[in-house]
């Protein structure tokens, strides 16, 4: 707890010895702040506490008049050796504020060792006139600029060019902007009067951010970002949706909560779930064993299939026939060579009954036999009359 209020203590020590240095005004002009411990300057300090004020209000006033305008030379600008700070303006849209324009304005800022920088925006009538519509009205857009902590002052209805009128009354020694040749219906370049006074100061852009490759974006996922909007309570006349399209992105929204409601509950589950695979695993493994058991080789249906399968043939199986004697002959001898009897008594010796045993081809043969047996009992009858003759 020492330690934390000590450093507070220096903290504000600090802090209070940076408000009561910092530059003055000396003859007229301003001197910038230099710390051999390379601390932050006073204006910077200020910059961070408060937004930066317009070109129309009491203290940007006092500040342009309290300059002694005269262009500052290049040489003395580079050097650091200007009598006040070097007034860098860089003007734009600045639609859907990002990276790209901070660090432009960074830039704009660190061109010159002390730098009092002046940023120009232009109104929304202006810019629909000469580029196209913003997402952002100007309003919004004057306050985006003027929370940067690189700009010192806000100029409200820029100009799309410049004249020496406009340079005089902002008194500005540099322009501060990109080196890409900007076209009008009069000029080839707007900063062409610019460059010949040698007033030009070039910046670079941000390869891969801009405001258009914003709205490209924008476009590309507009199914996302009209359900995003749904759900967080924008309505559909709001959002320019037709009926059937908001029912479609409701739809999409409610699916998408249920797929994030089972998720959640998956990853609650947490530690649970290696419990809940080897119950699983356990549960599956009784489960093939019954199943083996019941539906296995030597498992209970496979023997009450063999026992009711023997029961069925024994029940399809043909009886043994009974051995009968043959009729006595004529003559008295019990040994007749009739044709009948020959049959019979063949029959009789080779057809043993057949075995509980045998399947169906068994029962076909026994069958079969018995058809002829019959077969030849009737033609046997038939020829009787005219083999006695």
């Amino acid at each position: 707890m020492s330690r934390k209020r000590t450093r507070l203590s220096s903290e504000e020590e600090m802090s209070g010895k940076l408000l009561e240095m910092g530059s003055g005004e000396q003859n007229g002009s301003e001197t910038s702040f230099t710390s051999s411990t390379n601390l932050p300057p006073t204006d910077s300090i200020q910059s961070l506490q408060t937004a930066a004020p317009f070109s129309t209000d009491p203290i940007a006033i006092a500040e342009r008049e309290r300059c002694h305008y005269g262009r500052i030379p290049r040489a003395a600008a580079l050097a650091g050796t200007a009598p006040r700070r070097v007034r860098v303006y860089s003007d734009g849209i600045y639609d859907m504020f990002h990276q790209g324009h901070a660090r432009q304005l960074q830039q704009a800022k660190t061109v010159f060792p002390n730098v009092y920088l002046i940023v120009g925006v232009c109104s929304d009538s202006l810019t629909h006139s000469r580029k196209g519509r913003t997402v952002m009205t100007e309003d919004e857009r004057y306050e985006a600029v003027r929370h940067c902590r690189y700009v010192d002052e806000v100029v409200r209805d820029a100009p799309w060019e410049y004249d020496e009128e406009f340079l005089d009354k902002h008194k500005i020694d540099f322009v501060a902007h990109d080196d890409i040749p900007y076209t009008t219906e009069d000029c080839e370049d707007t900063y062409a009067m610019i460059k010949a006074k040698d007033m030009f100061v070039a910046t670079e852009r941000t390869e891969g951010v801009s405001t258009s490759d914003i709205v490209a974006r924008i476009v590309r996922d507009y199914d996302i970002y009209v359900r995003r909007n749904l759900a967080r309570g924008y309505s559909a006349k709001e959002l320019n949706v037709s009926f059937l399209n908001e029912k479609k992105f409701r739809l999409q929204n409610k699916m998408d909560e249920l797929k994030d409601k089972g998720k959640k509950v998956m990853t609650n589950i947490g530690e649970k779930r290696v419990d809940i695979l080897t119950k699983w695993e356990e549960k599956s493994r009784e489960l093939i064993d019954a199943f083996l058991l019941l539906f296995g080789p030597d498992g209970r249906l496979s023997s009450i299939w063999n026992e009711s399968k023997g029961r069925l043939m024994q029940a399809l199986s043909q009886p043994p026939s009974p051995r009968s004697s043959p009729p006595p002959s004529e003559n008295g001898d019990s040994h007749s060579h009739s044709p009948t009897h020959s049959i019979l008594h063949f029959r009789g010796s080779a057809s043993p009954p057949p075995p509980k045993s045998r399947r169906y081809e068994t029962l076909w043969e026994a069958q079969a036999g018995n058809w002829m047996y019959r077969a030849l009992n009737v033609l046997g009858s038939r020829k009787r009359p005219y083999s006695a003759s």
